[in-house]
């Protein structure tokens, strides 16, 4: 297929990582399309959410500062589509937009920097994180560690941990394996640490009414990382998961099966509600988020029902 008569636009953020994601669509069209990297613009914006680093992205505005200004540039027309981190997408997006493609999804682990295992850190260890979830599971199993707010693109918070800051940090595998950083920290396996919803995979967006870019990327959309992700959002989205909200979910493919593993955690690790469920389509996650629901205590359930 020749290349097209104008550039497709693709927006990103202008972090590195959202960069190396935007260089894996781009090269993934190109592939499939014969394209030269030409036939691909990357358009980089500065979220919101790059710009304060200072607060805890729950108490600023959640996950919307990761995507507003790239939804106004798609829905005005200034981009074609927007690659997203899957992870940091709202789980409720504009009627006016679409999931249209996801990449096959990377590893789903975490990676524990400065320590050999979560077991090894010192009594009473600082740990460097901004995620509700991450903190609950490690005051859960050490509730001696200290944690202490970490923000910023990963350079940042490597060099936070190089400062001192804290004793560990803990970050998405796929995230340091797309910067080249394959080598750094020990992952930590999902038995011990269940992922965050969508970890590890790569989505992109397109105006609703764009059949014509919604049929370019379909070419490229990974029908298992689809289905998976998408049943892990209708589990957030049934539970009424907010950013406050401490919550793990990872769906995996089993012939035309998908296994959804989930687990609901107070803040402070004492409380953890747990559970596994196989459904037949992302739509039936809506039950194992009513039985957790149904399983929690009243304090744990008000982190999540809205």
């Amino acid at each position: 297929m020749s290349s097209p008569a104008s550039p497709l636009r693709l927006g990103t953020r202008a972090s590195p990582l959202a960069m190396a994601q935007a260089y894996l669509v781009r090269d993934a069209l190109c592939a499939a399309y014969g394209w030269d990297l030409a036939a691909v613009d990357i358009t980089p914006m500065t979220a919101s959410g790059d710009k304060i680093l200072d607060q805890s992205l729950a108490d600023i505005g959640g996950k919307a500062l990761w995507t507003k200004e790239l939804d106004r540039a798609l829905i005005e027309g200034k981009i074609d589509c927007a690659v997203h981190s899957m992870k940091d997408v709202e789980t409720i997006r504009p009627e006016a937009l679409t999931i249209a493609a996801m990449l096959p999804r990377a590893d789903v682990r975490d990676r524990l920097i400065g320590a050999f295992s979560i077991a090894a850190l010192p009594e009473g260890a600082r740990i460097g994180t901004n995620s509700p979830r991450r903190s609950a599971q490690l005051k859960r199993a050490r509730p001696d560690l200290e944690i202490v707010l970490f923000r910023g693109n990963v350079a940042t918070r490597l060099a936070k941990l190089e400062a001192g800051e804290a004793d560990a940090t803990l970050l998405a595998a796929a995230g340091l394996d797309r910067l080249g950083l394959a080598g750094v920290g020990v992952e930590i396996e999902i038995d011990e640490m269940l992922p965050a919803p969508a970890q590890g995979a790569v989505g992109i967006e397109a105006r609703a009414d764009d059949t014509a870019t919604r049929a370019l990327l379909a070419n490229i959309n990974d029908t298992a990382t689809m289905t998976c992700v998408l049943a892990e959002r209708a589990f957030l989205a049934a539970l009424g998961a907010g950013c406050h909200s401490p919550v793990a979910a990872l769906a995996v493919m089993a012939g035309s099966t998908i296994q959804l593993r989930a687990e609901l955690i107070s803040p402070d690790g004492r409380e953890c509600v747990s559970g596994e469920e196989w459904i037949a389509s992302p739509a039936d996650a809506e039950g194992l988020a009513h039985e957790l629901l149904g399983n929690a205590s009243p304090a744990l359930r008000a982190l999540f029902i809205a």
